[in-house]
């Protein structure tokens, strides 16, 4: 072979493995964002997000509870990881009870997979786990939640961090919609009951039958010993894996945000806003957003605020967004009326915090 058929070679082995331009599908998957929150105790009582971005508890009808931490440094190349630890043990399992770890990613950003047509592409998902305590065995699915469909494979994890590695075949079944929801979901089982492991694991493209999905896995909630450890979680568009793709942390942040904004004290009378004051009780603050956000938030405060020259905040509520400009209504003791102007700060307090939640 020439040099210049090596080099064309070369090329076209690079392409085909998608090495150029942004490869990771997953968001947070390095776990470099955490908006909300580094560690929180107690968990399993409810499903949603609790910790890293992007990252969601979904768990239902077991007595087993967790902590949800922020590893540093593990595994090598990477600032930072994901770890569950069992703090109270559920050996006796009800039916359906369920704990797992999951993203779910916008229809919009999966049109490449070419998901139903006869040419549709595989995907190879990587990520680096270890455990420690007597649970080894835990599955991961890829779950088509426009079409009802789903692909599992089980794993034993060690003690020691390995990056594992899953081929997912094109399914020519079931397009993806072209839209800003939930299309496909990426779960890690660590606790199922027999609704979800009775039957046989569903290890090519199917329609959705809840027994198979997570066959032959154990248990975190076995034993208050049990911790499961994860970090650098890459999709990508290949039949085989490449190198994680890092990307900065501004730019990990920005696609974050689309999903989560916080915006949070840095100490006692922080500004967050200009506002409008309407009225002897109510104001209007606008929030120029980082980046235009999925939907329409869910908007919350955590402490105390005020206005400055205006008066103390007691209520708030989403009243519109344009692009990334958001408008925000606050109601209390607002002196101001006729539109005088107004700053909406924390009152005397540096742990108070405003958040914008459209997550999927």
């Amino acid at each position: 072979m020439t040099k210049a058929a090596e080099l064309a070679k070369m090329g076209e082995v690079i392409t085909n493995s998608q090495i150029g331009g942004r490869r990771n599908i997953i968001k947070n998957g390095n776990f470099q964002c955490w908006q909300r929150s580094t560690s929180e105790t107690g968990l399993g009582a409810s499903a949603g997000y609790f910790t890293a971005d992007r990252w969601r508890i979904s768990t239902g009808n077991s007595a087993g509870r967790f902590t949800m931490n922020r590893t540093a440094g593990d595994p090598d190349g990477f600032n930072y990881g994901l770890v569950i630890n069992c703090t109270t043990a559920d050996t006796s399992i009800a039916a359906n009870e369920t704990m797992l770890i999951q993203q779910k990613i916008e229809g919009q950003d999966l049109q490449q997979l070419k998901k139903g047509t006869s040419s549709a592409e595989p995907v190879t998902i990587s990520f680096y786990a270890k455990i420690v305590g007597s649970a080894t065995d835990f599955a991961v699915t890829l779950y088509d939640s426009d079409n009802s469909r789903f692909i599992s494979k089980l794993f034993t994890f060690t003690t020691d961090w390995v990056r594992y590695y899953w081929t997912v075949p094109g399914d020519t079944t079931g397009t993806l919609d072209q839209d800003a929801n939930s299309s496909l979901q990426l779960w890690f089982w660590l606790h199922a009951g027999s609704d979800h492991t009775s039957g046989t694991l569903q290890t090519s493209w199917g329609s959705d039958t809840n027994a198979n999905r997570a066959v032959g896995i154990d248990s975190i909630y076995s034993s208050t010993d049990n911790e499961f450890y994860l970090a650098g979680v890459q999709m990508e568009v290949s039949s085989q894996a490449t190198n994680f793709e890092h990307r900065s942390f501004g730019e990990e942040l920005a696609l974050c945000q689309r999903y989560l904004v916080k915006f949070t004290s840095t100490g006692v009378y922080q500004d967050f806003a200009l506002v409008s004051c309407y009225s002897t009780n109510a104001g209007r603050a606008i929030f120029d957003m980082p980046t235009d956000m999925r939907a329409n938030p869910t908007f919350s405060t955590s402490g105390a605020f005020q206005i400055l020259g205006g008066g103390t905040v007691t209520g708030s509520s989403f009243v519109s967004r344009h692009g990334n400009v958001i408008s925000i209504n606050l109601t209390g003791s607002i002196s101001g009326t006729n539109a005088p102007c107004g700053v909406l700060r924390n009152n005397n307090d540096a742990d108070a915090s405003l958040t914008f939640d459209a997550e999927l």
